[in-house]
Order: structure tokens, then C-alpha cells, then sequence
């Protein structure tokens, strides 16, 4: 088998061809992956965008892949670089921004979000 074999259970953060795609606001998209117990998304911000403040149920991790970002999470802001991850408990109200450089993070959110199982619009409900 070679590294170019394509299988059903392997992928890449590069290939903007794989996952579902949503866009969840202005200059601001994601390629889901879904499984039965957790869900991942990709999600590439575009230099100075901004996601809304929300929440949801579910238990989310996030990776700051590349670049920087603010992260706002329960009406703290906090300057995060490439490498920072954190934590967010279902039901806490978060949101992100990013400057200059833009950002690529990988959210893990457990179990998977019903309205990020299609392609669409927005953070969700």
C-alpha cells in the first residue's frame, strides 16, 4: 500500500476536498468529520474575522493549528498562538477572533452536533 491509497478512514487537515463543509460566518469556514462518539471540524479563519458568541450542549476541545486568535469563552479573552489548545464544557458561551494572520484550528466536539452532520450555514441553534 502506498502513502496516495485512498481508504475510508484516513484524511487529511490539507485536502479541502474531504469532510462536510459549512461556512459558520464571514471569512470564517469548516470541514467536519463525524463519528459516533465525537465529531472533528477544521476550521480556517480568515484574517480579521470574527465568530458570534454562542454555546451548545456539547463538550468541545480546540487546537490552534496556525496563526493567532483571541479566544472569548465565559466573558474572558485571551490571546492564544499556534499550539495553545483549549477547553470548553457544553453550555459555555465562546467565540473567536483573528487578527492580521488569520488561524487554522481543529475544534473535537463530543457527542457529534446533529446541525453540523450536513453542510450549511452558522454556529448551529
Amino acid at each position: 500500500m502506498t502513502a496516495t491509497a485512498k481508504v475510508d478512514w484516513a484524511f487529511s487537515l490539507n485536502d479541502l476536498t474531504q469532510g462536510i463543509q459549512r461556512k459558520l460566518g464571514e471569512g470564517i469556514n469548516t470541514r467536519i468529520f463525524v463519528g459516533n462518539q465525537a465529531m472533528l471540524s477544521v476550521v480556517a479563519l480568515e484574517p480579521h474575522s470574527e465568530g458570534s458568541l454562542h454555546s451548545h450542549p456539547q463538550e468541545q476541545w480546540g487546537v490552534l493549528l496556525e496563526g493567532e486568535c483571541t479566544r472569548i469563552q465565559d466573558g474572558q479573552a485571551v490571546a492564544m498562538r499556534a499550539g495553545d489548545f483549549w477547553h470548553t464544557p457544553g453550555g459555555v458561551e465562546h467565540g473567536i477572533r483573528t487578527g492580521a494572520s488569520g488561524a487554522k484550528v481543529l475544534d473535537i466536539f463530543s457527542p457529534p452536533r446533529d446541525e453540523y452532520k450536513k453542510a450549511g450555514q452558522g454556529f448551529g441553534a
